[in-house]
């Protein structure tokens, strides 16, 4: 079955969001950081997570890109899943106040956009 033009255009874009933020994660923590911590200390403690989700999610986007309609299929099945949890993750944060209400937000809406992509990306 042939995968629509929105499915496919969906699955590039949430690709290319992926490897701009992977490629950001690795090489500059520090631009992702400012949006969730104006606290130098806490934004030197993320360089490391960032730095290590930075190639996995280059990885993820490169694999979305790279793959044929069925192994597309899968792949975004698998993206509903992943920026699911991410937004739940960032409302429970912004919620607890484990990060400040803005960058909760922010990261909210990110997830969530993401989360759409993946669902359009997903539809045959």
């Amino acid at each position: 079955m042939a995968v629509s033009s929105v499915a496919r255009r969906s699955g590039q874009v949430l690709a290319t969001v992926r490897i701009v933020n992977g490629v950001l994660g690795l090489v500059a923590p520090q631009v992702l950081l400012r949006q969730l911590s104006k606290d130098p200390q806490a934004a030197r403690a993320g360089m490391y997570p960032f730095r290590m989700f930075g190639i996995r999610t280059i990885l993820l986007g490169v694999e979305l890109l790279a793959a044929d309609d069925v192994s597309r299929r899968r792949l975004t099945r698998l993206a509903i899943l992943i920026h699911a949890s991410d937004t739940v993750s960032a409302v429970v944060s912004g919620i607890r106040g484990d990060l400040p209400r803005r960058a909760a937000v922010t990261t909210a809406l990110i997830s969530s956009a993401n989360t759409t992509l993946a669902v359009l990306a997903a539809r045959d």
